[in-house]
C-alpha cells in the first residue's frame, strides 16, 4: 500500500525533511503501509516504548491518530496513522535543521553542553531539543531559546514517559501547570507530573566516582540500598545544621 497519492505535496514534503531516526521510521511506515501498530514499532523497529515514537512524530508538526487494532497473540492494540493534514499546523522547527541547530547552538553558549534534567555534561551531538512545555499542551511556542531545553536521551525518555502519564497532558492541556513542573524547570518547581514529589538526580563523573564507590561499601555494608542512605546522609546534616 502505497498512501502517498491520498496526502497533499506539501505534507509529504514535511515528513520527507524529517531526518531524525526514530520519527522517520515511523513516517515512512505509515507513508508505506497507512498505519503502523505499537507491537511492529517494537518487534520491527526495537522501540520499546512506542508512544514516544509517536510523540516524536507529533513534535514536527504532523498528526498521528491513535486507533485499536487485533495483535498477533490476539489481543487489542494500539496503531497509528495520519490524522487530518488539512488541519496541520506544521511545526516551525520542522525541516529547517538551521534553525535548530541554531536554537541549540544558544542553549548550549548559555547553559553549557549539558543535559537540563541530570546536569551531565556530554557529547553536543548527544543533546536533544526538547520543548520545555510539551507541544501537545501549548503548541508550537515562539522561536526563543529559553522556550527549549536540552536533554540528554535517558532524560528525554524520563520526561516522555512522566508526561504521558500525566492528566494535564492527556486532558487538562493547562500550559500553567507545566511551567511550575520539574520537567520543564528541575531548577525550580512545585511538582512533578502534578504528583507532590521533589527528586535529585545525582551523577558521578571522573575521579568523584571514588566517591560514589565508597557510598556503595558503606550502603551495602549497612544492608542499605544507595538512594536510601545518601538520603539519610542528607537529611541528618540538616537536623545537625538545624540543631547548630
Amino acid at each position: 500500500m502505497d498512501s502517498h497519492q491520498n496526502l497533499p505535496d506539501d505534507f509529504i514534503k514535511l515528513c520527507q525533511s524529517v531526518t531524525a531516526k526514530r520519527p522517520k521510521a515511523v513516517i515512512n511506515h505509515i507513508l508505506q503501509y497507512g498505519f503502523i501498530t505499537t507491537e511492529e514499532l517494537k518487534e520491527r523497529y526495537g522501540y520499546n516504548h512506542p508512544p514516544r515514537a509517536a510523540r516524536d512524530v507529533r513534535e514536527h508538526g504532523i498528526p498521528l491518530e491513535t486507533f485499536r487494532v487485533t495483535g498477533s497473540d490476539g489481543r487489542k492494540i494500539a496503531a497509528y496513522k495520519f490524522g487530518n493534514v488539512a488541519k496541520t499546523r506544521f511545526s516551525r522547527l520542522s525541516g529547517r535543521t538551521g534553525l535548530s541547530k541554531q536554537i541549540k547552538n544558544e542553549l548550549i553558549n548559555k547553559y553549557g553542553c549539558k543535559c537540563f534534567i541530570y546536569l551531565e555534561e556530554v557529547d553536543e551531538r548527544e543533546l536533544q531539543i526538547d520543548h520545555r512545555v510539551p507541544f501537545e499542551v501549548d503548541g508550537e511556542p515562539e522561536l526563543e531559546a529559553d522556550n527549549f531545553m536540552l536533554l540528554c536521551g535517558s532524560a528525554n525518555r524520563a520526561k516522555s514517559w512522566s508526561c504521558e502519564h500525566c492528566e494535564n497532558w492527556r486532558s487538562i492541556k493547562d500550559k500553567s501547570i507545566c511551567l511550575s513542573c520539574y520537567w520543564a524547570y528541575p531548577e525550580n518547581y512545585t511538582h512533578i507530573a502534578m504528583r507532590q514529589v521533589r527528586r535529585i538526580d545525582l551523577i558521578w563523573q571522573g575521579e568523584n566516582v571514588e566517591i560514589y564507590e565508597r557510598l556503595k561499601q558503606q550502603a551495602a555494608s549497612l544492608n542499605k540500598e544507595i538512594p536510601e542512605f545518601i538520603k539519610e546522609i542528607i537529611e541528618r546534616e540538616i537536623r545537625r545544621n538545624i540543631d547548630d
